[in-house]
């Protein structure tokens, strides 16, 4: 061995054993998701096709990436071993719903990123545990309503972004709790309203974006037009103050901030039930609608009435869902309310409250309902009837005098039935055949052999159509009369003697009585 190869062998084993603690070097980490690369703390699983969260993900991983896959749901406990997790991207997938309690093991996670999804609704406890969260992304999706206290879990919560769904209504407590705020995107949506009291718990707003929203410029907007005004347009900027009114028609594409305050107005409802009285039958379903105009379109709710107790009047019980064990059911929606009631019961009788409200106030209509306990009476058991003896097939018999059809049995009204149809066809093929040699008389020419036509008066003798003539009176009605001067047959040449037969010779030599005319009506 050459001098000094002993010192460049230590040398050599000492680079193997420091290399992976070079910095600047991505390798493999062992544990890595397959198809997926790790490098640092930074898993990337983006664009695999991937349909729930891989396992294998190391747990001091921060951030991850599960962009552009078709995870639907998120798996209960895939995220629990990634307490560490500062950044979550799951945009572009087809998440339709977040369970509650999904990122309860994620409470460093500062940036949740949920665009391009198809959620539709979100679960109050949906983002419990997220307490270290700045920004979340939930642009994009489908949805419709924000409920009460939805992002009560995120105190420190600084950008929210909800722009390009479909959001209509915003609960009043919808943004509670977030006393963090600085920006929220709420355009591109279907807002047509908004409360004051909905962004009063964003204190620390400094950002806010309402342009693109079908705004129904009323007395409800009022206030929004005001603060804009005289505080918010620091909030604005200048692409964002272009709140555009799309009703009422008159004020259409009309910037809300150039309306002037008259201008925004509202109707109180009128509310109305017809009958204001019903009786019912026990066991009977029943609907009863509820209408009420205004503007805006106001929201119809159904009430039961409670019966006081003591003199003292009880809570409303607001019908949404059923009232238990009643076979309730109310709709609460805009212009119409429906009360259905089904297996009327004993119990359902008494007084219900049709209400209708909309920003310009409210109004109230009673219903009260009957309930006729005829039929709980009927339904007790009878005595038990004989048993039926009759022979198989033997007709039950019915009153004397009874016409009744359905009193006859099946076989019966069968028969009865086959033979009026067969009557019917008979008639039918009969008038065919009168109509069709009515036809034939008319417009056919007379068959050969048939010229002889013959009267009631035979003393007359016959006659043929040679001696009938055609004539019509002042009317225009036609007839046939029968001329007796022509001869009975067409004259033919004579011709040469020959023998006869005595019947032949009989008619040539028959001698025609004096002019006689008979009428022939057609």
């Amino acid at each position: 061995m050459a001098p000094g190869a002993p010192s460049l062998m230590l040398l050599l084993l000492l680079g193997l054993l420091l290399l992976p603690l070079l910095p600047g070097l991505p390798p493999r980490a062992t544990g890595c998701p397959a198809a997926c690369r790790c490098y640092s703390a930074t898993v990337e699983c983006g664009a695999l096709r991937l349909r729930v969260v891989p396992p294998g993900i190391p747990p001091g991983t921060q951030t991850l990436f599960l962009q552009d896959n078709s995870i639907a749901h998120l798996e209960q406990g895939a995220l629990a071993p990634l307490a560490a997790l500062r950044h979550l991207y799951l945009h572009n997938n087809t998440l339709r719903a977040l369970e509650s309690g999904a990122f309860r093991a994620q409470p460093r996670l500062l940036e949740l990123a949920l665009t391009g999804n198809r959620l539709r609704g979100l679960r109050g406890g949906a983002f419990v545990g997220l307490v270290q969260l700045r920004v979340l992304y939930l642009a994009g999706n489908q949805l419709a309503k924000l409920l009460d206290f939805t992002f009560l879990h995120l105190p420190r919560l600084q950008e929210l972004h909800l722009q390009e769904n479909s959001i209509e209504l915003l609960e009043d407590q919808a943004l509670a709790g977030l006393s963090s705020l600085a920006l929220l995107d709420l355009s591109r949506n279907q807002l047509g309203t908004i409360s004051r009291e909905a962004l009063q718990p964003l204190s620390s707003l400094q950002v806010l974006r309402l342009t693109e929203n079908p705004w129904r410029c009323d007395c409800a907007l009022h206030w929004l037009g005001s603060w804009i005004k005289e505080r918010g347009r620091r909030l604005l900027s200048s692409r964002d103050k272009k709140i555009t009114c799309a009703e009422p028609p008159r004020l259409a594409l009309q910037s809300l901030l150039e309306v002037s305050g008259g201008s925004l107005i509202c109707i109180p409802p009128s509310v109305n039930v017809e009958p204001p009285e019903l009786t019912a039958n026990l066991g009977e379903d029943l609907q009863v609608a509820c209408q009420a105009s205004g503007y805006p379109q106001p929201l119809v709710v159904w009430r039961k009435v409670p019966k006081p107790r003591d003199g003292k009047p009880q809570a409303q019980a607001q019908l949404e869902g059923g009232a238990p064990g009643l076979g309730t059911h109310a709709t609460r929606d805009t212009g119409s309310g429906m009360l259905f009631l089904t297996n009327i019961t004993l119990a359902h009788a008494g007084k219900y409250e049709c209400e209708a409200a909309n920003a310009g106030g409210k109004a109230r209509v009673l219903f009260h309902l009957l309930v006729n306990a005829s039929r709980q009476q009927s339904q007790q058991p009878s005595a038990p009837q004989a048993p039926d003896t009759r022979p198989v097939g033997q007709e039950p018999q019915h009153k004397t005098g009874s016409m009744a059809f359905r009193a006859l049995g099946l076989a019966t009204q069968t028969a009865i039935a086959a033979a009026i149809a067969l009557l019917a066809l008979t008639a039918l093929l009969l008038a065919a055949m009168i109509c069709r040699r009515r036809r034939r008389r008319k417009k056919g020419p007379a068959p050969p052999g048939e010229g002889t036509l013959f009267v009631n008066d035979y003393s007359d003798g016959p006659c043929t159509f040679a001696q009938l003539e055609e004539l019509r009176d002042e009317r225009g009605h036609e007839m046939f009369v029968i001329d007796r001067s022509k001869p009975l047959f067409a004259e033919v040449p004579p011709e040469e003697p020959t023998e006869q037969n005595p019947a032949e010779g009989l008619i040539s030599g028959l001698r025609l009585p004096p002019r006689v005319a008979y009428e022939i009506h057609c």
